[in-house]
């Protein structure tokens, strides 16, 4: 490895311990400060951290590896992104920031459940935390798969080294910091990351003369590449869009959400968050769709598609750049594995041992079980990731999906129909994760194909999951006149 490549991921990994000490005593007062930052983020920082912990590495090597593959036709995952996430913004921010403090001053999705639906039997809190810690634990092992790819095909070291030091590093800074330097270390990886995304096809297209000249390269070599609807078809193209179904459901975005300073803060959130959130996706897509040309032109020998970041990152630039550039790819990595471990871990301590292990629990001792939880829930997820051939952009689509099926429409429909019962809710948890599994897992084919294949399990773990819902509530007594009168201090209610 070069001397000024090693320099910039020597100073990106100290200024993320940096951040994680810095923040050590805020995060150790109690669990509201670990967990939840004290809801004192401002807008900039809810923005860009919602943003990084959202796009991880599928976005700096899953998508611009699948653009490299089949080009354009990829870009509906992108444009339903967009729309997903800006509707979250829209109709879940503003009522899930008010909500959940009014509901108990909820720290955790599960406890705002319990809360909001007043569940004596704790039942909805069990299951909605065992669906976090089984659907995080899987996806927080697609960052630690893309670490290790980091480190073999750039480093020539083994993919295991990648893992240990790819998800050692995050564990330090999540320990020390909790909530809060996980927010400020996706607001410095945030910009590292839309920096690199801009960088990397503009340095391809000033190579190439211009848009003209790359557009006919491409062209040459596959026309179907610059063709959107080239080898997908009417389903296909609902199953890309419906990614943007997947954000309402999304722990580890929406807790932004529940962190923010003020509800008047959402609206610039809003606009830098979706910002960010366009350039960057757009870079990431140019990035593989370029560099599809740049590679046939240059006769570099294409191994594995989604490093196709990673070796643009090394023959553009100068090796100091090109450090930065592969920081960009850990930082993408390291936000939403931080993320996702704290969301994992905060409903481990507060759902599970506050609730079967220790009630009465103080403060300090409740942060360090957080910290314990941390630790091990990242073993497991290099236990899961030890599969070198396991692609990034299917374990995070899996993932996805269960997270969307399982509380996108629960959490919908709890900030907008006070008609929800706590029975509908819970009907809405188990028939959306149970269909995304057997979506993915069952044996079931459609014409021979597997159901995956056909359509994205999203499609109907949402469906059926609303269906339920819609269907238990309405079958049910009403909900009491206090969940209701809570209801009618919601923003628009």
């Amino acid at each position: 490895m070069e001397t000024g490549t090693l320099v910039a991921l020597a100073l990106y990994f100290l200024l993320m311990l940096g951040i994680g000490l810095f923040t050590f005593r805020a995060a150790s007062v109690n669990t509201s400060g670990y967990l939840l930052g004290g809801r004192q983020l401002g807008p900039a920082v809810t923005a860009l951290s919602a943003g990084a912990s959202d796009m991880s590495g599928w976005m700096v090597m899953g998508l611009p590896g699948a653009l490299y593959l089949t080009g354009l036709a990829n870009v509906w995952i992108a444009v339903g992104l967009v729309v997903g996430a800006y509707c979250n913004y829209l109709v879940v921010a503003p009522r899930l920031r008010v909500y959940t403090e009014l509901a108990g001053d909820s720290i955790t999705l599960p406890e705002f459940f319990e809360n909001r639906f007043e569940d004596r039997t704790r039942l909805l809190r069990v299951v909605s935390s065992l669906v976090i810690i089984v659907f995080f634990t899987v996806y927080t092992s697609s960052g630690a798969v893309a670490g290790g790819k980091l480190f073999e095909s750039s480093f020539g070291l083994s993919y295991e080294l990648g893992l240990y030091v790819t998800i050692g590093v995050v564990v330090l800074y999540t320990l020390f910091g909790g909530f809060l330097a996980v927010s400020l270390t996706d607001f410095v990886q945030g910009c590292i990351m839309f920096t690199a995304l801009v960088m990397v096809p503009v340095a391809i297209l000033y190579d190439f003369g211009g848009f003209q000249n790359l557009g006919e390269a491409i062209d040459q070599l596959s026309p179907s590449h610059l063709d959107l609807f080239a080898g997908t078809t009417a389903l296909g193209i609902v199953s890309s869009l419906a990614w943007g179904l997947g954000y309402f459901g999304q722990p580890h975005i929406i807790v932004r959400f529940m962190a923010i300073r003020s509800i008047g803060d959402i609206r610039i959130a809003r606009r830098i968050g979706m910002s960010w959130m366009i350039v960057a996706l757009a870079g990431a897509m140019a990035t593989g769709l370029f560099g599809y040309a740049y590679v046939a032109r240059a006769g570099i020998a294409m191994g594995d598609p989604e490093t196709i970041f990673i070796v643009l990152s090394q023959v553009l630039f100068h090796p100091l750049i090109g450090g930065f550039m592969l920081a960009a790819i850990l930082a993408a990595i390291m936000s939403t594995v931080s993320s996702q471990l704290l969301v994992t871990s905060s409903s481990l301590t507060e759902d599970v041992y506050k609730i079967f292990v220790d009630g009465d629990a103080d403060q300090k001792l409740m942060v360090r079980v957080s910290r314990v939880c941390v630790l091990m829930v990242a073993l497991i997820a290099i236990a899961l990731a030890s599969n070198t051939d396991s692609s990034i952009l299917t374990i995070v689509a899996n993932a996805w999906a269960g997270f969307g099926a399982a509380f996108g429409p629960l959490i919908l429909l709890a900030l907008h129909w006070r008609r929800m019962t706590f029975a509908g809710a819970l009907a809405g948890i188990v028939v959306g994760a149970g269909t995304v599994l057997i979506w993915v897992y069952s044996p079931l084919t459609i014409s021979g194909e597997p159901l995956s294949s056909v359509v994205y399990e999203i499609v109907p773990g949402v469906l059926l999951s609303t269906v339920a819902i819609i269907g238990v509530s309405l079958a049910g007594k009403a909900p009491p006149q206090s969940v209701r009168a809570t209801f009618d201090q919601l923003p628009g209610a």
